[in-house]
């Protein structure tokens, strides 16, 4: 077992492990340490704990020290600079005539690097403007482009749902969604229906595809054979959440209900994204 405590950088972003050097950390306490992208403050949201050695990636970086009343003044001087290097930025992008969307910018706690995060539809020659950026704030400049994800968790919204965005709210990692999983839930593949602001798969697809297996597991899929009290037919339609089955007969045409617990399944059928669906969907898929 190995001690460690759990450090995050941003509201919501990924947790990383390091080791609490013996000192007591308390959730909301800040802690100074070394990433790979230089000294940076990051808010303590797992106390000090023991956990298998499995788990964690190794080398165990240690803490550099517990944050000081003088270091959270640092900090907050630090994100007055990245505001006023946001806007020094946008000067220069449109001074260079460059096509690209400023996202956010992020100063590591040591000022030793400032990075800038964008958007660009193609790839941009932004080395003319990391060399008018260094002249400005004499320290080392990193571009970053990022995808249309990352800039939706950063900017935040409201959903099609009403709520906050998902991946600004709780997620700190985005998980890979995938077209079968709509298809698997019953949804229409109408990208305006299961895409979300982003222009990407709706990340709510992945947080509710373990309930819908297990779903599945206990629901005839549509063009399976059921045998219901009444007759033989093949499912028609299926309502997951409901249990509820359109089942075609096979000796008429007129249709009849039944609930899922009221049917035997003699053939099951499958769940597939054909060829032509995953080839007009496949951008939805993309990071």
């Amino acid at each position: 077992m190995v001690e460690i405590i759990g450090v995050r950088f941003k509201q919501v972003g990924k947790i990383y492990y390091f080791s609490p050097k013996g000192i007591k950390f308390d959730a909301g306490d800040h802690a100074i340490v070394e990433t790979v992208r230089g000294v940076e403050c990051g808010e303590v949201v797992i106390a000090n704990r023991n956990v298998d050695e499995s788990e964690i990636v190794p080398p165990l970086k240690e803490i550099i020290r517990k944050s000081t009343a003088e270091d959270m003044k640092i900090v907050e001087k630090n994100h007055i600079k990245e505001k006023e290097a946001f806007d020094i930025c946008l000067e220069k992008i449109a001074y260079r005539q460059l096509n690209m969307h400023l996202i956010d910018v992020e100063c590591t706690f040591d000022n030793n690097k400032i990075l800038f995060y964008f958007t660009a539809e193609n790839r941009v020659d932004f080395r003319e403007l990391v060399k008018d950026l260094a002249a400005v704030f004499r320290t080392r400049i990193e571009l970053r482009q990022i995808g249309v994800r990352d800039e939706a968790k950063i900017l935040g919204g409201l959903g099609i749902c009403g709520r906050e965005f998902c991946c600004k709210r709780h997620l700190g990692e985005f998980q890979p969604v995938s077209i079968k999983m709509a298809k698997e839930q019953g949804l229409s593949l109408n990208p305006s229906k299961i895409s979300g602001t982003c222009g990407r798969l709706m990340c709510c697809l992945k947080n509710e595809q373990s309930s819908y297996e297990e779903l599945l597991k206990i629901t005839p899929k549509v063009g399976a054979f059921v045998k219901t009290p009444e007759c033989k037919g093949y499912v028609e339609e299926v309502n997951l959440i409901t249990g509820k089955l359109k089942i075609k007969p096979e000796k008429t045409d007129v249709p009849i209900y039944a609930d899922r617990s009221d049917v035997k399944v003699i053939k099951d059928a499958e769940i597939r994204v054909n060829k032509e669906e995953l080839k007009a969907l496949k951008d939805l898929e993309k990071n």
